[in-house]
């Protein structure tokens, strides 16, 4: 990694982990196989990241959109999202990483569900960094559950802040990502972190996520430190 990587490190990496199913075309395999593949790398890209001083990753898991998937595909991620869950606790806990979950629970099936809340309850005291799965997360849902609850609370209008309203979304206690990765070639946000990436760089990988490594990360994090963020100024 170069000398101007390391003096600009961001704090936030936020993924938005395109192409799996098209990786695994390329390759003679099942679209199953692809996301299978794309969980892998997520696992050793936040660690790498961790490695490079990044203190927050969130990965675009599962969509509210994707639920329009096949109930094959979409059982299969279900599974795979568990499968997760349980084998993460005692790596976490050996890394002393938390884990958080963005997103709406309610479509989840219960053992998901609580597999999840164990997950969060047990490493949330970790400190050596923050993975963020954004699962059943939709940008626009995610303001416009933020906004029923602030009304629910009986707040007057005059006493909505943008703070307010981060305090009310599911990314509430994680920061905004100063940097938003999309592989695959694709250039839209797709709903994903609509209010938090405000001012977000952003950076478009042409490759497909399962072929992302530690090589392209560092390509990256070389661009990023090029940046010049100016906030509006």
């Amino acid at each position: 990694m170069s000398e101007a990587t390391t003096k600009f490190i961001p704090h936030h990496i936020a993924i938005i982990p395109d192409g799996n199913r098209r990786w695994a075309k390329d390759h003679g395999l099942s679209s199953l196989e692809g996301h299978k593949a794309g969980m892998d790398v997520l696992e050793g890209v936040a660690r790498a990241a961790f490695d490079r001083g990044v203190k927050c990753i969130s990965a675009y898991a599962f969509s509210t959109e994707n639920w329009k998937r096949t109930e094959e595909e979409v059982s299969y991620l279900m599974a795979l999202y568990l499968r997760y869950a349980k084998g993460q606790l005692k790596k976490a806990m050996a890394d002393n990483i938390r884990i958080c979950v963005s997103g709406s629970r309610d479509q989840l099936n219960p053992k998901l569900q609580t597999t999840l809340t164990e997950l969060e309850d047990k490493t949330k005291h970790n400190t050596a960094g923050i993975i963020n799965i954004c699962l059943n997360y939709g940008g626009q849902e995610e303001i416009v559950a933020a906004v029923r609850k602030i009304i629910a609370e009986g707040t007057a209008p005059e006493d909505v802040t943008e703070d307010l309203i981060k305090a009310h979304l599911y990314t509430a206690d994680i920061p905004a990502p100063d940097l938003i990765i999309r592989t695959s070639g694709e250039q839209r946000l797709s709903n994903f972190l609509l209010w938090d990436s405000a001012y977000s760089e952003l950076i478009f990988v042409d490759k497909n996520w399962p072929d992302f490594n530690e090589v392209e990360l560092g390509r990256v994090l070389d661009e990023y430190a090029q940046r010049q963020r100016r906030f509006g100024a």
